[in-house]
């Protein structure tokens, strides 16, 4: 059965959707049966992987407000390796709707129920906000990725998403852990996202992916062509280090 993993940050621009996208990619690479389910209202993750926002007829919204099966939402793109549940605008509804039906934070994880058993992973991009449908991707999920800028406003707003993830431990879902940090958007050649680096590490210890994501031309471009970047470049930095996220990804799991 599936291990579930929310992507998630509440601040946005940090390279939430590229690593939801392109782990996704780089585990089906080595022939892992992977799901990605977006969660966000603005649809980046399914534009990232070429699905029309426009032409979907079912959607993660469908799934989570209980109007259709999560099986009938799923969708293979043309030219990736990994299934897609994908959404559209008709998400924002959902935040309002979800507050006046009952186990609402429970409705993703009982929609994914029938699901699980025909996937290695399920990755969940998630909205850059602590709302009910990250609560929902928490509450489903083993694990949390979270995608980090090393910037100066990095660390804020990351003490409150890491209380968020222990009250759901506490109160919804025992088994969520916090599985690890990515840096992204990485410039070696800045002193203070070599600072933060050392925090996040110091901080955050052996949480911290060895993998470091570089900025990189060809990661940027990928998602203007409806592809992730080994689909798109197999041989750029960025790439290589995606690849290397998901060797690392793999055998946290595996120890764990």
């Amino acid at each position: 059965m599936g291990n579930i993993y929310a992507v998630t940050n509440q601040k946005g621009g940090v390279g939430k959707t590229t690593t939801t996208v392109n782990l996704a990619a780089s585990l089906a690479s080595s022939n892992k049966k992977v799901l990605l389910i977006d969660l966000d209202p603005q649809g980046n993750a399914t534009t990232g992987c070429g699905v029309d926002k426009e032409e979907i007829a079912v959607s993660s919204y469908d799934v989570i407000m209980t109007k259709s099966k999560a099986a009938d939402a799923i969708v293979a793109p043309e030219g990736l390796s990994f299934d897609v549940m994908p959404t559209n605008a008709d998400m924002t509804a959902a935040e309002i709707q979800l507050l006046d039906v009952k186990l609402r934070e429970h409705r993703l994880r009982l929609a994914l129920e029938s699901t699980r058993e025909k996937y290695d992973y399920i990755l969940i991009d998630c909205p850059p906000s602590l709302s009910m449908l990250t609560l929902n991707a928490l509450v489903a999920s083993k694990g949390v990725v979270i995608p980090i800028q090393c910037e100066y406003y990095a660390l804020e707003g990351l003490s409150s998403l890491l209380r968020t993830i222990e009250r759901v431990k506490q109160r919804a879902n025992p088994a969520l852990e916090l599985t690890g940090l990515i840096r992204t958007m990485f410039d070696a050649r800045n002193n203070l996202a070599n600072e933060v680096s050392r925090q996040l590490i110091n901080h955050f210890n052996k949480k911290v992916f060895h993998a470091i994501i570089p900025r990189n031309v060809r990661l940027a471009e990928a998602p203007s062509h409806g592809l992730p970047v080994i689909n798109y470049d197999r041989s750029s930095r960025g790439s290589i280090a995606y690849m290397a996220m998901a060797s690392e990804f793999m055998r946290r799991e595996k120890n764990n």
